[in-house]
């Protein structure tokens, strides 16, 4: 095994889960094509073989129940004030971080942070994005992006009547009415999988860090954050058990998702 792989043993996959969500009332755990949403990136991280803790986070108790029924652990229950409408990942990244250190006077490598918006992940995918980012001992953090479908240099914000750029480009004053092949690339970060040192959320106060590696994903990321996304989703969850999609560590595999 090298030395990746080594680092890896220390790898935490937390799952951040409150109970109180908006768009969707009880949204993480919502039945999506037969169990509850949730349960899909449990399901995930507790087969890829380079994470080796999966702890949910959670202010609720039906969640917790949920959470361990499928095999996570849930050592805690997540302040409320970590729990808000206006909370931010790095209270719960570091609330879990707090408690591990004083309960168990332990630290984790990494955090790889698992929205369970995203449910459908190749358990590959995740084992290689974690070999990838532990490949880069410079890196502070990872996230996953995929290509833009709109390139944000051609977007504008309103001031008043007027329209101004939302950004611009050197050399170009007029990228709006330049082809997008012209234009440079732009990506989107997707729920799939980011990755964050704990010393960077400690020493930082960030999940980003200054050193932000990438990681492209070439697959459909669907989420679900509004009710018209869970047919969507529900389609590709059938796609994928009909064609009998590789979802083990163990296979060579390649098949891309149904598109």
């Amino acid at each position: 095994m090298n030395d990746a792989n080594d680092k890896a043993k220390n790898t935490l996959a937390l799952i951040p889960a409150r109970g109180g969500s908006k768009g969707i009332p009880r949204k993480n755990i919502l039945e999506i094509g037969g169990k509850p949403l949730i349960a899909y990136s449990i399901e995930q991280a507790l087969k890829a073989k380079n994470i080796q803790r999966v702890i949910v986070s959670t202010d609720d108790s039906e969640i917790m129940d949920i959470a361990q029924a499928f095999g996570a652990e849930v050592p805690f229950r997540r302040p409320a004030e970590y729990a808000q409408d206006d909370s931010l990942d790095i209270d719960v990244v570091r609330h879990t971080l707090a408690w591990i250190k004083q309960e168990e006077n332990k630290q984790p490598d990494a955090v790889v942070y698992l929205y369970p918006t995203t449910p459908i992940r190749r358990i590959p995918t995740i084992d290689r994005a974690i070999e990838h980012f532990y490949a880069h001992p410079e890196a502070d953090s990872m996230r996953s992006i995929k290509m833009a479908e709109h390139s944000p240099y051609k977007m504008w914000n309103i001031d008043g009547n007027y329209l101004t750029p939302v950004v611009r480009l050197p050399g170009i004053p007029e990228p709006h009415n330049v082809s997008r092949q012209l234009l440079p690339k732009a990506y989107l970060q997707t729920g799939y999988i980011d990755i964050v040192r704990s010393k960077t959320v400690l020493e930082q106060n960030s999940m980003l860090g200054s050193q932000i590696l990438s990681y492209i994903i070439d697959e459909p990321v669907p989420e679900i954050d509004y009710h018209e996304h869970i047919g969507d989703v529900e389609d590709l969850l059938k796609q994928i058990s009909q064609q009998g999609y590789a979802q083990s560590s163990n296979s060579n595999d390649i098949e891309k998702f149904p598109t």
